[in-house]
């Protein structure tokens, strides 16, 4: 996977989920909020700790997580 800088994975912080650097917010918890509907502006108004900066890490790494993911079909 691509190198993200903004983004950690520190076993002692959510049991290793990757969160944001300085922050105990999950790039899932993000990603979630973005598909519950809101904007770059509600996150941010909600989370004034976060930068547009921020979003687009959880972005960037949910599409190279995705990148790598091999799904197969069931036969039915």
């Amino acid at each position: 996977m691509t190198d993200h800088p903004r983004i950690v994975l520190d076993p002692q912080v959510l049991a290793g989920k990757p969160v944001l650097r300085g922050t105990r917010l999950s790039v899932e918890f993000v990603i979630g909020l973005m598909a519950d509907g809101w904007s770059q502006a509600d996150i941010l108004r909600n989370y004034p700790t976060l930068s547009r900066e921020d979003i687009s890490a959880c972005l960037a790494y949910a599409r190279d997580a995705l990148k790598s993911e091999k799904i197969y079909p069931s036969a039915a």
